[in-house]
């Protein structure tokens, strides 16, 4: 007897299915690619939409505030909490605020921030896009003579790559404020004391390591919005799968680029 191939086959086609889908896939890279191209070469070329840009970026920052507010100060009092025990069983809780800056300030700031951004930012970017594009607002655009791609996409990605960062920042504020009150709580460590500590910890190449990754961050995450937003199916459904899509893969690629970033950061310490 011959083996069935029926099921291994494109019935319309009659070719593998696993070429057909390594097929798709690198269709798929090629076009993220020349997405990406034309974002570069559109945000060089003018006109610029200066006044949409600044917009974006307060409805990034307005919209991820509070959020990243609580988080970040919920982040600072529960890491230092779980670490205390550890450093305690050593008698090294003098070590406790130095530790706290060196994770929040490398790891936890950026990345904490990265992710509410992906999931409170990112599925908003991708269902207003998605949206746009299933009521033909973009085709509209295009009618009327405005560029869609620089006043919808290139706009929204460089909001999220400038303000990301700033949000970062403000996380790691926060969360090291709530770090000082859980260590001036326990062990009566003056502000004074916990801020030579923090500050003794950490240097200048971590500073700019964590700003580098949230530009990073920011950018991937206005991107991946950007391009399954502007690429979603027609229908209230291709809507609600862009939103998704735009989280979960954002997300993902943040992951990704943590990792790779920490490679790359300890080949210079």
């Amino acid at each position: 007897m011959q083996p069935d191939t029926t099921k291994s086959t494109d019935s319309a086609s009659g070719r593998p299915i696993v070429t057909r889908r390594l097929d798709s896939f690198f269709l798929s890279l090629a076009d993220v690619a020349a997405f990406i191209g034309r974002f570069f070469r559109e945000a060089v070329l003018p006109p610029y939409e200066f006044k949409e840009i600044v917009r974006q970026c307060y409805e990034v920052g307005y919209r991820s505030l509070l959020l990243i507010s609580t988080t970040g100060f919920i982040t600072g009092i529960v890491f230092t909490n779980q670490s205390r025990p550890s450093l305690s069983e050593f008698g090294a809780s003098s070590w406790l605020p130095s530790l706290i800056a060196i994770a929040i300030v490398r790891a936890l700031g950026p990345l904490v921030t990265a992710l509410i951004a992906a999931g409170k930012v990112g599925s908003s970017i991708g269902a207003e896009l998605g949206s746009m594009n299933v009521t033909e607002q973009i085709d509209a655009m295009e009618v009327s003579g405005t560029n869609p791609f620089k006043f919808l996409v290139v706009s929204r990605v460089l909001a999220t790559s400038i303000t990301i960062p700033i949000l970062t920042m403000y996380t790691i504020f926060v969360a090291l404020m709530g770090a000082y009150i859980n260590v001036n709580l326990n062990e009566q460590t003056s502000f004074t004391s916990f801020i030579q500590e923090v500050f003794g910890a950490i240097s200048y190449v971590d500073i700019f390591a964590s700003i580098t990754k949230s530009i990073v961050f920011g950018f991937t995450i206005g991107m991946v919005g950007c391009y399954k937003g502007y690429h979603s199916s027609k229908g209230t459904e291709g809507v609600g799968k862009a939103a998704n899509a735009s989280v979960v893969t954002a997300m993902f690629l943040v992951f990704i680029e943590e990792l790779l970033s920490l490679q790359i950061i300890a080949a210079f310490r």
